[in-house]
């Protein structure tokens, strides 16, 4: 696998193994952080923390916390049998007429999917999050979410200064696959048992990193 020293090699090797977390995981290698070239990581030339940001809003690949509640990427090519698995046949709102789904989490949801894309302050600030008497949980319902695929990362904007100048580090902000990548590509293998989804992602892994081993790769799409 090629070094990683530009965004375009980025998104050639997320392209290539379909599943690429951004550290360092069961799998050994697989990550942006062990095949990034170390010299564009905190550093400053533009490197990994820019390039994330600038591919997850162009729509090429999904995303978010997708890996063991870590940050990752998922290409469009194996984004739908990845969301089949996690969703296990139910969308959102399916989800929800089951009974499945905690009210925070349908709280947190419903304002993503009507505000389109929302950052993580704003978020926090319309469902009551935050402050001393504030709800609590935040970080963990909206990693949940994102593992189960029904919320991703859309981009990272800046906060503006008065002279309005980007400054600090980039804020999460959030949206849905279906809004961001599409409702038809994000829906596209729900046809398809999950368990085969599943076993077709484990056997495309284990082609590209044919070195890892097959409990690892199953360890880490699970």
């Amino acid at each position: 696998m090629k070094t990683i020293r530009t965004q375009s090699d980025l998104e050639e090797v997320i392209q290539e193994v379909g599943f690429l977390p951004l550290f360092k995981n069961a799998v050994r290698g697989l990550s942006v952080e062990e095949l990034c070239d170390p010299s564009y990581w905190f550093t400053d030339k533009e490197g990994p923390w820019e390039w994330k940001g600038k591919i997850a809003v162009n729509g090429t690949c999904a995303y978010g916390k997708f890996f063991r509640r870590a940050a990752g990427f998922v290409s469009l090519d194996w984004w739908p049998d990845f969301v089949n698995y996690r969703r296990d046949g139910y969308d959102f709102d399916s989800r929800c007429d089951e009974g499945l789904v905690q009210y925070p989490d349908m709280t947190l949801y419903n304002m993503v999917e009507k505000k389109k894309a929302i950052t993580t302050p704003d978020l926090k600030a319309l469902c009551g999050y935050g402050g001393k008497d504030g709800f609590k949980g935040f970080e963990t319902i909206m990693t949940r979410l994102q593992m189960q695929t029904y919320v991703i990362i859309r981009s990272f904007p800046y906060a503006m200064d008065k002279q309005g100048k980007e400054y600090g580090w980039g804020i999460t902000q959030y949206t849905t696959p279906e809004l961001h990548l599409g409702r038809t590509l994000t829906r596209s293998a729900y046809r398809r048992d999950p368990a085969k989804s599943f076993e077709r992602m484990v056997q495309h892994l284990l082609s590209v990193w044919p070195e890892a081993s097959e409990k690892d790769v199953r360890k880490l799409l699970r």
